[in-house]
């Protein structure tokens, strides 16, 4: 993978290297547009957007084109109007390019970036319907409601590789044009190629897809189409047979060869799909002049979305269990092939009603409904190794032990009422009306009141959520597991928030209670095995969960820092820590009137907290041997800067191994990554 890495940055550097060696380019200020001696016609954003367009077409080289040439948007944004943004092409965390490390949904995981993981912090899933239950490898796929969309009239490519040596390796690139004014196509690639820090972790993960997006002419019709790839291989090594291998007498001074339990195991999840979102304007558009670009209101609105889905899962083992990684086999003790295929088919179709006064700036005295049905239809398979079929002459052989279909139709519904700019109210209702989901509901509720930009605002919410088990919960067949009829019930949760923002004082206050009847979980079936199963709470949750996020910024010194504090009456069946914090001290530097500088250094803690185990072949985190681990702070420097159209960052993970202790484990028996020298670049192109 490491060599397909660099055969791909080498292609592109010398593509880029030829380009720049024949473009002309005229000798004047980075980012200037005047090429007059006389003030120019002052122009809106779109007027120059279709000047550069006209300039390009004659071939004439007397503009440098920047990021402001690109809007970019997604499909949350157009749900209720078009909007674009322009696009940020900063250095704002650039040093948390990491899926694992986002200061506000850290994970923890088996290592290592590219292997299994879950969140650190109580984060219950947000979703009604059919659910495998497998999602130790969820934040790094790429779905279809992810893509970024562009209005481009200038062909925009960024291309991102951040490097620890042959440790890991992190590759993304994008590139983005309108062949017609209103038609937009582009590519996203990533890749994540990681050797590891211990022995079998070289993770091999590929997202890519291609999407589009058209408007007509008129501004009444839209279309979002994107087709997704995704491609997991992820080794599974059952951990190091070393459980203490960071006390002074039993440090591993070779990680990379160190004896792991499992030598010949893998996950391997694949995931595609094509996606198509299409929406017509009815009757009145309104119009709302922005920054940048105007925002369409529409007064009626029908949509169709159409989405297929194929999903895969599997796990291999070609090897003896020595260390007895698994609790025990049913179909052969050396060979396992278990798998599941999904096929999704889903379309959904929504009406929406807009009713208000003529819009100025902003929009006021609004009532909007959306009224919608959703047919979902899937069809599962899974197949299991069989070496013990008594029944025939054969061994060896793949069986199927499962087949269905099942079919769900959803009812959702949004209301919502904006007063002013200042108070609204929004509802959200979804309802599993017929199928094998029947009864799943998601209501959710939400006022806002803002006081202005000194006094901030006020976001008071509640959701109720009822959802069946997963199948992995229910039915699932396996060579080291088997899950039939285990009676596990819904899962019912409440949940109340307060949210206060204030960005004058750069200040995000959120407290939020959760009640959770039938909390669904995996568990030992013995004390301290590793015989992991569902399990249900027969008495309620109750969770507080209070986060403080704050900014300071003098002259050019900026401080961050997020603060979780969460409690629960079950603190050790849910397994997160009470307290976590992410700081961040940086100071901003313009260094030769050309390198933005940032030099910084970032903070992450948590205290301690009985660790989950980990569940190879299935991919669950359970409640295993009650084992607590010693929690330090882990210290990250780091330098990033900007020069003209590319990002630059260095930065020492961990730097301070070796000074409170010599690693320390998230999961139970799996060490974490050590220290490690990062270097990234990230470039973007418009020509």
């Amino acid at each position: 993978m490491a060599g397909k890495l660099r055969y791909i940055l080498f292609t592109w550097i010398l593509a880029l290297a030829s380009h720049t060696a024949m473009a002309q380019i005229p000798n004047r200020p980075y980012m200037s547009t005047d090429t007059l001696r006389t003030p120019p016609k002052k122009l809106s954003d779109d007027q120059l957007i279709d000047s550069t367009r006209k300039r390009l077409e004659n071939k004439k080289d007397s503009v440098i084109y920047t990021s402001k040439f690109i809007k970019v948007t997604n499909e949350h944004l157009l749900n209720d109007s078009t909007q674009v943004f322009p696009l940020d092409t900063g250095l704002n965390n650039f040093e948390n390019y990491s899926p694992l490390y986002q200061p506000k949904h850290p994970y923890i995981g088996l290592g290592n970036l590219g292997l299994a993981a879950r969140p650190l912090l109580f984060e219950p899933q947000k979703s009604i319907g059919f659910d495998v239950g497998e999602h130790f490898l969820d934040q790094y796929m790429l779905n279809p409601q992810d893509i970024t969309y562009y209005r481009s009239k200038v062909a925009y490519t960024n291309l991102s590789y951040v490097a620890g040596g042959l440790t890991e390796q992190v590759f993304r690139g994008t590139h983005t044009q309108n062949i017609k004014p209103n038609l937009n196509i582009g590519a996203d690639f990533n890749t994540i190629g990681s050797k590891g820090f211990y022995t079998r972790q070289n993770v091999s993960d590929i997202n890519a897809a291609l999407f589009g997006w058209y408007e007509s002419k008129n501004k009444r019709y839209n279309l979002l189409a994107n087709i997704t790839f995704n491609n997991m291989k992820t080794p599974e090594n059952g951990s190091v047979v070393n459980d203490n291998i960071f006390t002074p007498t039993t440090t591993i001074s070779d990680p990379l060869n160190a004896t792991v339990r499992l030598n010949s195991s893998r996950d391997y999840q694949r995931n595609s799909g094509l996606y198509i979102k299409q929406f017509y304007y009815l009757g009145r558009i309104d119009t709302i002049k922005q920054k940048g670009a105007a925002k369409i209101l529409p007064t009626q609105r029908v949509a169709y979305t159409f989405y297929y889905n194929t999903r895969s899962y599997s796990f291999s083992q070609n090897e003896s269990d020595t260390y007895k990684v698994f609790p025990d086999y049913f179909f052969s003790p050396t060979l396992s092939r278990d798998s599941l295929s999904l096929k999704h088919l889903q379309n959904d179709f929504s009406y929406s009603f807009y009713l208000r006064g003529k819009p100025t700036s902003f929009v006021k005295n609004e009532l909007k409904l959306d009224l919608g049905v959703t047919s979902d239809i899937y069809h599962y398979s899974q197949f299991i190794n069989d070496s013990l079929q008594a029944y025939t002459n054969l061994t060896n052989q793949l069986r199927k032990v499962q087949n269905a279909t099942i079919q769900n139709i959803k009812l959702h519904a949004a209301l919502s009422y904006r007063f002013s700019d200042r108070i609204s109210l929004e509802g959200d209702l979804q309802q599993i009306a017929e199928g094998y989901n029947f009864g799943d509901y998601l209501y959710d509720a939400k006022l806002t009141l803002a006081g202005g930009d000194k006094a901030g605002k006020i976001i008071l919410g509640a959701y109720a959520q009822n959802n069946k088990a997963p199948l992995l919960y229910s039915n699932w067949i396996s060579n080291h597991y088997i899950y039939l009829n285990t009676g596990i019930n819904n899962q019912k949760i409440n949940n109340l928030s307060f949210n206060y923002i204030n960005n004058k004082l750069q200040l995000d206050l959120k407290a939020e209670y959760f009640l959770i009847n039938g909390y669904q979980y995996f568990a030992a079936l013995s004390s301290g095995g590793n015989d992991a199963a569902p399990a249900q709470l027969s008495s309620p949750l109750n969770l507080l969960k209070i986060s403080v996020g704050k900014s300071i910024t003098w002259r050019h010194l900026h401080f961050e820092d997020y603060l979780v504090y969460q409690k629960s009456d079950y603190q050790n069946t849910i397994r997160t820590p009470q307290v976590y914090n992410y700081a961040n001290l940086y100071v901003t530097k313009l260094l030769f009137n050309v390198l933005n500088t940032t030099l910084g250094v970032n903070v992450r803690y948590n205290t301690s907290y009985v660790a989950p185990s980990y569940a190879v072949g299935i991919g669950q985190f359970y409640n295993g041997p009650n084992v607590t681990f010693s929690s330090y702070p882990l210290i990250t420097p780091y330098v990033k800067a900007t020069l003209y159209r590319t990002n630059l960052l260095v930065q020492y993970d961990y730097a301070n191994q070796g000074l409170f202790s010599d690693g320390f484990y998230t999961v139970n028996r799996y060490p974490m990554q050590s220290r490690l020298l990062k270097i990234g670049v990230s470039w973007s192109f418009y020509n």
